[in-house]
């Protein structure tokens, strides 16, 4: 009986062994399955995961692409900035530290409490930038400071640097930081100081300037600290732009402008390329580049003569007399009067129950009698033109306007250029819900009244007319070595009336009787250049309408009023008179006179153009020059240009 209960348990007890035995064998079966699974099988994939929890990839900024002039002059580059900062971890009195480090370099109260700020929301080991763009000699003077300066470390990186710094400002524009409008999903744009392009040539060529980003992966500890750099990849710089201006003259211009509030454009009449645009008062950009205070702003900002405009494509201004050039062509062009009808001037024109007085008037002259197209031109008389548009009618004077390009935009490439107005009847009743007046064609006829335009415009109108009719338009980008300009359309203008308006152009600086006879000639004393002429029309707009009272009483000269009170004055031109090459617009603000205030400026630059002659010729350092001067290439008029005659005075 014990035996057989013996037996039973012995039984019992070798199944249920067997029974663990198998569960242990299975789960031991099981692990090492798991084991070979995650430790084999599914080894690269843990690998990847454990070097992502060590290594932090970062995105590193491209150095940002240059912008050249025609002859490879850089006009925006990078140069090399250092920063400093602070670390918080290793400046354990981090209020002590910045005391002493202002007293090497400028660090304001509200930069200080910016920085503590900083400092309490980021990581210990996380540097906090105290200032950028320092000079050598604050970089300098904190290295030689370090010891007493714990946690204050100096990085080297590079910053936007524009040589000319304002002479070319609204033309290249400026970068700076990113805003919150300009996130597009791109990463290089949520770096911290990464700027963009935010105006001019730096926002249309923003994206080809920008370069692709590269990265650096980077081992860090479990709670962020870097350890060291692993492995580097540098990322694609910007490609450079390269733009048809002549740093030379752009510079000179600028200079040239120094104390005026105007506006500089010239262009070569078969390429359009333009050599200068230049617009004073301007701006520095490194203020942007650094990031503007909001006392900088302020000013440039309110300043009345708006330093943040570029008036060469944004201004607008009546174009005064040098529309009188685009009356007598279309007077021409419709056959409304040829080149010997006269006009007598007596000092004023009767219409509409009022006079209409020729600028003569106020002078001892007080009349320019009996006179012809030409000498009209070169003398500017408004009698003679408020005729002509009285006979015409706007719309005739606009359709030819239209042509030479006044009244829509050149399409020269930059933001916010504004179209002007050449207006025609159909557009006031449009506009105003009124009829044309007659009396509105007198002002037309010299270029007041509704008409406005654009610097650029203008020196596009210079630049049609002393090609032959050509429909040429301003660019600022420079064509790639073999690439040739398009063929230029014909504007259809008959040569015969092209080569009058040139006539009187010719006269106004060269003829016994010119407006700018006294201060536009050219002044060259090389056999080279000895007899170049140039052709231009000069220009006075009024900013207030002269009362009769004010007339009687006797009209103040433009020194004794306000500078806001005074005449805009205009030039255009073009050179040289025989085979022209080069045309220009001159604004200048409140200049009082286009003859005695625009037309020198005219000429100093327009000479310095002919002595570079950019168009034909190398750039030859200066310095070389002075040692072996390089004969003057004569020039050679485009094979479909209307070839200029130079005229006598007239009388």
């Amino acid at each position: 009986m014990i035996a057989t209960r013996d037996s039973d348990w012995t039984k019992m007890f070798n199944r249920r062994a067997a029974i663990l035995g198998g569960a242990q064998g299975l789960m031991v079966a099981t692990l090492v399955g798991r084991m070979y699974y995650l430790q084999v099988l599914q080894a690269d994939r843990y690998r990847t995961l454990a070097d992502e929890n060590r290594i932090n990839i970062q995105l590193l900024p491209p150095p940002r692409g240059r912008i050249l002039d025609r002859f490879g002059q850089p006009l925006a580059a990078n140069k090399q900035q250092f920063q400093v900062m602070v670390i918080p971890e290793q400046a354990p009195k981090i209020g002590q530290t910045l005391e002493i480090l202002s007293q090497l370099i400028d660090v304001p109260d509200h930069e200080r409490e910016r920085i503590l700020k900083e400092v309490r929301r980021k990581r210990s080991f996380v540097p906090v930038t105290i200032k950028q763009n320092l000079t050598w000699e604050e970089m300098a003077r904190i290295q030689v400071n370090a010891p007493d300066l714990p946690g204050i470390v100096v990085d080297e990186g590079l910053t936007r640097y524009y040589p000319i710094g304002g002479g070319a400002s609204h033309l290249l524009g400026y970068v700076a930081a990113v805003d919150e409008a300009d996130l597009t999903g791109d990463p290089l744009l949520q770096l911290p100081g990464f700027k963009i392009g935010k105006l001019g040539v730096e926002k249309i060529y923003d994206m080809q300037l920008r370069g692709k980003g590269g990265t650096s992966e980077i081992e860090v500890n479990a709670v962020g600290r870097a350890i060291r750099e692993l492995e580097r990849h540098e990322g694609e710089p910007g490609a450079d732009v390269t733009l048809t201006i002549d740093e030379r003259l752009q510079r000179y211009t600028a200079e040239r402008l120094e104390d005026e509030s105007a506006s500089v454009n010239v262009m070569d009449i078969y390429t359009g390329e333009m050599l200068v645009m230049v617009s004073n008062p301007s701006y520095d950009p490194h203020v942007f580049a650094r990031g503007a205070t909001p006392s900088e702003w302020k000013a440039l900002s309110t300043d009345s003569h708006a330093p943040m405009i570029n008036k060469s494509i944004a201004g607008r201004y009546p174009p005064g007399s040098t529309f009188k050039s685009v009356v007598a062509l279309a007077a021409l062009e419709h056959g409304v009067a040829g080149p010997d009808a006269t006009v007598n001037c007596a000092g004023f024109t009767t219409f509409g129950g009022r006079r209409w007085y020729c600028w003569a008037f106020n002078q001892p002259t007080r009349a320019h009698g009996n006179i012809n197209m030409v000498q009209a031109i070169a003398q500017s008389c408004d009698c003679y033109f408020y005729e002509m548009a009285r006979r015409m009618g706007v719309d005739r004077v606009a359709a030819v306007a239209k042509k030479l390009g006044l009244g829509d935009i050149t399409g020269v490439g930059l933001p916010n250029e504004q179209k002007g107005l050449m207006p025609t009847e159909a557009w006031k009743k449009a506009a105003t819900g009124e009829p044309w007046q007659p009396g509105e064609n007198l002002n037309i006829g010299i270029g007041q009244g509704q008409v406005t335009v654009t610097p650029i415009q203008l020196a596009q109108l210079a630049a049609r007319l002393a090609n032959g009719g050509l429909a040429v338009k301003p660019t600022l980008i420079k064509k790639a070595p073999g690439v040739e300009a398009p063929q230029l359309e014909s504007l259809g203008f008959s040569p015969q009336n092209l080569a009058v308006v040139h006539e009187g152009m010719f006269e106004v600086i060269n003829g016994a009787r010119g407006t700018a006879r006294t201060f536009a000639k050219l002044k060259f004393t090389d056999a080279e250049r000895k007899g170049w002429t140039m052709s231009g029309k000069s220009g006075s707009v009024q900013t207030h309408r002269i009362s009769k009272a004010e007339r009687e009483a006797g009209v103040k000269k433009q020194e004794e009023l306000p500078w806001e009170e005074r005449d805009h004055a205009l030039f255009i031109a073009y050179a040289p008179s025989e085979q022209p090459r080069y045309a220009m617009s001159v604004v200048v603000e409140h200049g009082a006179h286009g003859s005695d205030t625009a037309s020198p400026i005219a000429r100093d630059i327009m000479m310095k153009v002919l002595e570079y002659d950019p168009s034909r010729k190398p750039r030859v350092d200066e310095d070389v020059v002075a040692a072996a001067p390089p004969a003057m290439v004569p020039p050679a008029p485009a094979p479909t240009a209307t070839p200029v005659k130079p005229a006598g005075d007239g009388q």
